[in-house]
């Protein structure tokens, strides 16, 4: 596992600490989240904590309730991606909670908002969430253009601003990343379950890393149960996933940001494992 060590606290301290949850699976992942929240804020020195609650909801979409408990466990902004409309009863509820984003690259007029900012005790830290277009429906408006522009005007308010770039093709999310570079603090890629080894500071200054991985049962196929699968694979024919039990692996971002600049210092990819 990954073990990111306990940043040393300056007097003045002039970093922001944010740590970021991949795609939390169902309620496995739900209860190793809340779980590790409060451990991991006061083991790395957090100071703003964003979950991805896409995938939270019994492995599709995300309910108000589940929404409210991952914030009370700590959560100050919950993201989502392509499922976020799954569950109906989010929709009244995107349009009367702020921390619960949804990408902000759907059409006009689409309940609630793709971005945040929300005060800390060092300072303001905006959120932006966004959906990829490649392998991905339904289509959408173009995120480079859409998420640059909403970084621009964010930035009148605080230079602090993480990214979630819930998207399929990995070259979508570096080239994204890229374009971002010195625009944003960080972009982290979600949705496909699976961490990256890719983490790094591009020269601009933005943290990037592909994707963040999920947190959810360890021992399945991105959530789901292995047997169901497989069998798919194997004759062709539909059949309905059951979710993965066992051991659940929390897959997590720590991004330490320079408040005033808003330029990342470094990003670190943290992992901790959960059973009940």
């Amino acid at each position: 596992m990954n073990s990111v060590p306990v940043p040393e606290v300056a007097e003045e301290d002039d970093c922001l600490r944010l740590l970021f949850f991949g795609d939390v699976f169902g309620e496995g992942g739900r209860k190793a989240v809340s779980d590790w929240i409060p451990k991991l804020k006061e083991e790395l020195g957090v100071d703003f904590v964003i979950v991805n609650g896409e995938n939270s909801a019994a492995g599709r979409g995300i309910t108000p309730k589940i929404a409210i408990g991952l914030m009370r466990a700590g959560a100050a902004v919950v993201t989502s991606g392509d499922h976020i409309w799954d569950q109906k009863e989010i929709v009244p509820y995107l349009a009367d909670e702020p921390r619960m984003l949804r990408p902000l690259n759907y059409p006009e007029g689409v309940p609630g908002s793709g971005s945040v900012v929300l005060e800390t005790k060092k300072g303001k830290v905006a959120v932006i969430n966004a959906l990829g277009r490649v392998f991905m429906g339904p289509q959408v408006d173009n995120p480079f253009t859409l998420v640059a522009a909403c970084a621009e005007r964010l930035r009148d308010e605080t230079p602090v601003i993480f990214v979630d770039f819930h998207a399929e093709a990995t070259s979508e999310k570096v080239a994204l990343g890229w374009h971002l570079d010195g625009k944003v603090s960080a972009v982290v890629g979600t949705h496909t379950h699976v961490p990256t080894a890719d983490e790094r500071v591009l020269p601009g200054g933005t943290a990037y890393l592909t994707d963040a991985g999920m947190c959810g049962p360890y021992d399945s196929v991105i959530g789901s149960q292995i047997e169901p699968v497989v069998g798919r694979f194997l004759n062709a024919m539909p059949t309905r996933f059951g979710m993965g039990r066992g051991m659940v692996r929390v897959n997590a971002v720590f991004v330490e940001v320079d408040r005033l600049t808003g330029r990342a210092r470094r990003i670190e990819r943290v992992t901790r494992d959960w059973a009940e």
